[in-house]
């Protein structure tokens, strides 16, 4: 931004321009001044004016953009008070919703704060986690005649907290979380598109019981998820084979 502003006030030497570079460049201030050789041509310099100009207004009306919510946060009731901590987004929304939402993982603070503005905080009007669920468009909304089912697919609507949900989903390809390892084994069996849509139906569903009976998320790791699966698939293969009249005997 210096050598941005200084080029715009008239400077035009690139060894003075490269001295104005930031010391985490790495590279050399030979190597930057021969990247700031121009033909400085006034069409050319005008629009880098107006590009600085735009950026600037860019930056202030985010700036009245986050004034605004961090009032609008102010005027919530302190459900959890956080007592000797610094004042962040995080604090704010673990104040004012009672629990910790970015506790879970793949959600952060902005995503945290885009989902309570959609859904609200007071989850008593919702009877289930499947009325969100379906406010959403996240639960199967399948086209059913004669018991036969034509097309399955989801509900057709725009929804900020929904599309937010779907990007959570889609951080968790490397999250060394439960989650995570639900979500690689989801992709690996149904592809990209429907575990994202499977996984943001399950988040969705662990804000609606934060929100709704202030529970907190409780990280149980890989292991933990990874052994679950293996006792839900030995589960299953034991009931098989009562079906087929056979037994399921682990070998020693």
């Amino acid at each position: 931004m210096r050598i941005i502003e200084t080029i715009l006030a008239g400077e035009r030497d690139p060894e003075q321009l490269a001295t104005l570079s930031s010391t985490r460049i790495k590279a050399s201030r030979q190597t930057i001044a021969k990247s700031l050789h121009g033909s400085w041509d006034e069409a050319l310099l005008f629009c880098l004016k107006t590009a600085l100009e735009t950026y600037r207004f860019s930056q202030n009306k985010i700036q009245d953009c986050d004034q605004c919510i961090e009032r609008q946060l102010a005027t919530f009731e302190i459900k959890a008070p956080l007592p000797n901590s610094r004042q962040t987004l995080r604090t704010q929304l673990h104040q004012v919703c009672g629990v910790d939402l970015t506790k879970i993982p793949g959600i952060k603070e902005q995503a945290a704060q885009i989902i309570i503005s959609e859904i609200g905080l007071d989850m008593c009007p919702w009877n289930t986690e499947k009325t969100v669920q379906f406010l959403l468009g996240l639960c199967p909304n399948n086209l059913i005649t004669g018991g036969k089912i034509l097309r399955r697919s989801t509900r057709k609507v725009y929804n900020r907290a929904a599309d937010t949900l779907r990007l959570c989903a889609q951080s968790l390809t490397h999250s060394k979380s439960a989650l995570g390892a639900k979500y690689r084994r989801l992709r690996a069996r149904l592809g990209a598109p429907k575990a994202i849509v499977a996984m943001a139906h399950h988040l969705a569903r662990l804000v609606y019981r934060m929100l709704r009976y202030g529970q907190n998320y409780v990280e149980k790791g890989i292991e933990f998820y990874e052994q679950k699966f293996r006792l839900q698939r030995i589960k299953w293969l034991k009931k098989e084979a009562r079906s087929l009249n056979l037994q399921l005997l682990a070998i020693q």
